[in-house]
């Protein structure tokens, strides 16, 4: 299935690298589909707590680049194996825990780490590994099969559900999501298999340099809004189904299907778009729908009777998971910033720490927002903020994508 992408990648372990994708991509479904559930339901986590608990699950993102100047004599692939295989020692330990709430949280921490590493690695192998123009085609590939992989990972969970409860009619329902933890630990599991065939090709990424130079300034700030924008949805949307409108598990699961399923489509389209148009049209429009899909979210349940505002929330909660697939213009405008490709991965992991660092403080902060003056005030101050993205992102220049191609071919 991996041949039609041998004109975007030069590499010959291209497959063996999206096959990885895909693997991540199918457990990234499954754990997403029940997190927020599982966090409700088995561990009685309340609106604020959920918030809380951001702190020590986003940490490995605020760390990130710190993790990965420790491990710079590592080269991309192998931190794709360690990226992997930790992830898998979460689920595991999440499926030891049950409904041990401190332990699952350490458990998730690990998790989380694993995923976190991740991100700037696929980015920055996909760039590397495309041919010259067509960067964001191949980042745009990768997402793609990745929600291919969370199409697949998202609508396993009702399955498995169903399964259990065939099964196992007399044991206690919460055991249904130890059985999705495990499985997705044996999946990634087949994903550290396929990694370990890929051969080294003598490159290294250099992380010693931790320094925020001042080229880098607009794309840290873009970070900073994306950090509060992306916790306001990772929190806080999925529990407003499950508080505000009593949504299970098998509907928020089949909802991310139906993001993961759109982004199959969209992923490669913005790609294409990148190409083309370059970075800056995407991010402005991806900021001013934001900001419009943040007042329907906290506001639908004044606007419609009940049932047309769940309607209208679960479609903004999907349209505002698609806008995730974004990432990869900020991703394209860092390739714009930068001389060589070990300078992109350093920066973008540098992005992501402070994303993260931002997300910690929107996590807890919104928390204590929708407990105390209600959930409108919080989507307000999101909506804010996407207008406040939006009007900064008229400032990005807008030279080409490919401009620096000569630095590509120098690095």
């Amino acid at each position: 299935m991996f041949s039609r992408f041998k004109n975007v990648y030069t590499s010959p372990h291209a497959a063996h690298f999206l096959g990885c994708m895909l693997i991540f991509g199918i457990v990234a479904g499954m754990y997403t589909g029940v997190l927020n559930n599982y966090l409700h339901e088995v561990l009685s986590i309340t609106r604020l707590e959920r918030g809380i608990v951001e702190f020590p699950r986003e940490l490995p993102g605020l760390l990130l680049f710190v993790v990965l100047a420790l491990l710079y004599r590592f080269s991309e692939m192998r931190l794709m194996l360690i990226a992997l295989a930790v992830a898998a020692l979460g689920l595991f330990g999440l499926w030891g825990c049950g409904d041990l709430r401190w332990a699952a949280i350490i458990m998730m921490v690990i998790y989380s780490f694993g995923e976190h590493l991740m991100m700037p690695i696929r980015q920055s192998v996909a760039m590397h590994m495309a041919l010259p123009g067509k960067e964001g085609l191949a980042m745009g590939a990768v997402a793609g099969l990745g929600n291919m992989g969370q199409v697949i990972g998202a609508y396993a969970v009702p399955l498995l559900f169903l399964l259990y409860r065939f099964l196992f009619p007399s044991l206690p329902a919460f055991e249904r999501f130890r059985v999705v933890f495990i499985a997705g630990a044996v999946v990634l599991g087949a994903g550290v298999v396929i990694a370990m065939f890929i051969k080294e090709d003598g490159r290294h990424v250099p992380r010693r340099d931790l320094r925020l130079r001042r080229k880098h300034l607009k794309y840290y700030i873009l970070e900073v809004f994306f950090g509060a924008r992306k916790q306001v949805f990772l929190s806080f949307a999925p529990y407003v189904l499950i508080l505000n409108y009593r949504a299970g598990t098998e509907l928020v699961s089949f909802l991310y299907g139906i993001w993961a399923l759109a982004n199959i489509f969209v992923s490669p389209l913005v790609g294409r778009l990148l190409d083309r148009f370059g970075y800056k049209p995407v991010i402005v429009i991806d900021a001013a729908v934001l900001t419009v899909l943040c007042l329907l979210y906290g506001f639908s349940h004044h606007l419609f009777p009940q049932g047309a505002a769940f309607t209208v929330v679960c479609f903004v909660f999907v349209l505002d998971a698609v806008l995730f697939v974004v990432g990869i213009a900020r991703a394209m405008y860092v390739r714009t910033l930068c001389d060589t490709k070990e300078e992109v991965t350093g920066v973008l992991s540098s992005g992501i720490s402070i994303n993260h660092l931002v997300s910690i403080i929107i996590a807890v902060a919104g928390g204590l927002l929708w407990e105390r003056l209600g959930l409108e005030t919080l989507f307000v101050i999101a909506a804010l903020l996407g207008l406040g993205s939006f009007v900064f992102s008229l400032t990005l220049p807008t030279a080409p994508v490919t401009g620096k191609e000569d630095s590509r071919e120098r690095s």
